[in-house]
């Protein structure tokens, strides 16, 4: 199924946007740093993708999707699984277009976004030791009711929706048109692959780099190998938990990505740290490791206008405190 998918165009992520906007307040800001550009001897900018009521890029894919599903998978309802940030995005939706959804997460997910998805309405149910375990719960769920199942990745509304922050800095009169090189965090992948749709659908020169911590390096090596693949999942990085590779967004990403660096869970937290103290930011470990990537590969960062893309923001007093603990 899944090699049958058509990739969004350019034209796709043009008209996601005009159908996002009104629920959103967008652009969502391009924030250059003094502090960083010193520190890699480049000119650095941060997205901020977490300036969101949910304070993830996700919430971009979600709402498209939700806003052109046809009237008998409205009436049937959403169901997926996530480690959070996508089950937010997708409860969030599903709230603002009238449509009930369930969402599986592994047994002790994140319990603030646990919070946020049934806040805002959603059936939250925990089942297995993982995203994978949750995944097969909620396709069990999909079949006997026939809800609308979203997978994570592999939904070509999704990748088209979250394409709409790449569309706001690369386009013509965009926030950095001028942008070098972008670094996106990778869980299963549709960020990085809206930043290649767009990147081009306009024919820009830009490089993307994905970025995903070497404890779940599953759509890395996957992208090396030219092959789906699964790997150990033990990050700590809950955005970047993701234990295989899909078909959809890793043919997107093959032909796009110039680089796919993986980062150690102790340099993304580490990179945590440095946004606090550089640019006064809290945001997750996901949303730091494209920081971690370019600290990593500063010599090849050194002179470019680069972008690095903030994803989430939703970390826990917990996880924050064993990060500054652990600095």
């Amino acid at each position: 199924m899944a090699e049958e998918l058509v990739p969004p165009t350019l034209a796709d992520v043009r008209a996601a946007a005009e159908r996002i906007r009104p629920h959103l307040s967008l652009p969502t800001p391009l924030v250059y740093s003094p502090s960083l550009s010193e520190r890699l001897e480049a000119e650095v900018w941060l997205k901020y993708e977490f300036a969101n009521p949910i304070g993830v890029f996700k919430l971009r894919g979600g709402i498209n999707l939700a806003l052109t599903l046809p009237e008998s998978e409205r009436r049937a309802g959403m169901v997926t699984a996530s480690t959070g940030n996508h089950g937010q995005s997708i409860a969030y939706a599903a709230h603002a277009a009238g449509v009930p959804a369930t969402i599986f997460v592994p047994v002790g997910a994140n319990p603030d976004k646990i919070a946020s998805m049934r806040r805002l309405g959603a059936r939250v149910e925990e089942s297995g030791a993982n995203v994978d375990e949750a995944l097969a719960a909620a396709l069990e769920l999909a079949a006997e009711t026939g809800a609308r199942y979203v997978h994570i990745a592999t939904e070509p509304a999704l990748v088209a929706g979250v394409a709409t922050a790449a569309l706001e800095v690369l386009d013509d009169g965009g926030q950095l048109p001028s942008a070098e090189l972008v670094i996106v965090p990778v869980g299963a992948g549709s960020g990085a692959c809206g930043w290649v749709t767009v990147r081009d659908g306009l024919g820009h020169g830009a490089e993307v780099w994905g970025v995903q911590s070497a404890q779940a390096p599953a759509v890395h090596d996957g992208w090396l190998a030219g092959e789906e693949l699964t790997r150990p999942n033990t990050t700590r990085a809950e955005g970047l938990a993701t234990g295989r590779a899909f078909p959809f967004p890793q043919s997107i990403l093959r032909g796009g990505l110039a680089d796919f660096p993986l980062v150690d869970d102790d340099a993304i937290e580490r990179a945590v740290v440095a946004l606090i103290e550089t640019q006064h930011v809290l945001v997750e470990p996901a949303g730091a490791a494209p920081l971690a990537a370019a600290l990593a590969h500063a010599e090849r960062v050194r002179g470019k206008r680069v972008v690095l893309v903030l994803s989430g923001a939703n970390i826990t007093r917990a996880q924050l405190e064993a990060i500054l603990a652990r600095d």
